[in-house]
């Protein structure tokens, strides 16, 4: 069994690019919103081109899961060829149950109560773009960072990250050079 989760990606098909390599073998991809769009205050980096982004992730031939960001808007959604489920996304993978939403209009300790209500082994959001990897209270809270536009440094530079799922737990990857910036104990 393998995971992979990915946050934040607005647009940037390099970032979805690299991070599909260390994703690569993956059973299926969990996406915790903001997929395409950039808003104004982000800017429109290196790398931003929607076309070819929805030309990337369509052409995916295994699962993937889409919560609903703040920045997905329904235009940008008709482009792609799965659903964008919102508020919040469920699933079951080889009795792994994960619950996925941006966490945008939730606070942590709502994500850990949501998780207990749904027996979730992990809460899965984005938004921050900073990586999270804690249990609490029996919920693992997984927030993978951003491919594109990363608001973490590691080693003193940024580091534009994902993380994957398997048999060991869960791992939160720097996608520039494959280190683990966290890893579920």
């Amino acid at each position: 069994m393998l995971i992979g989760v990915i946050s934040d990606t607005h647009g940037n098909v390099t970032a979805l690019r690299r991070a599909l390599e260390l994703l690569d073998g993956a059973d299926m991809i969990i996406h915790a919103g903001d997929v395409l769009y950039h808003p104004p205050r982000l800017g429109c980096g290196e790398g931003y081109d929607i076309p070819a982004f929805v030309d990337v992730l369509n052409g995916l031939d295994i699962p993937v899961v889409i919560a609903q960001g703040n920045c997905d808007a329904q235009v940008y959604e008709e482009l792609l060829k799965m659903p964008v489920q919102s508020p919040y996304a469920y699933m079951c993978w080889n009795g792994v149950r994960i619950l996925a939403a941006h966490g945008h209009l939730l606070t942590r300790s709502q994500m850990v109560e949501l998780g207990k209500r749904y027996k979730a082994d992990y809460f899965i959001f984005g938004h921050t773009h900073i990586p999270v990897l804690e249990n609490v209270d029996g919920v693992t809270l997984l927030n993978p960072g951003s491919p594109a536009i990363p608001k973490y440094e590691f080693n003193g530079k940024p580091a534009p990250s994902v993380a994957v799922i398997d048999e060991d737990g869960a791992r939160v990857i720097n996608i520039e050079d494959g280190s683990t910036i966290a890893k579920e104990l």
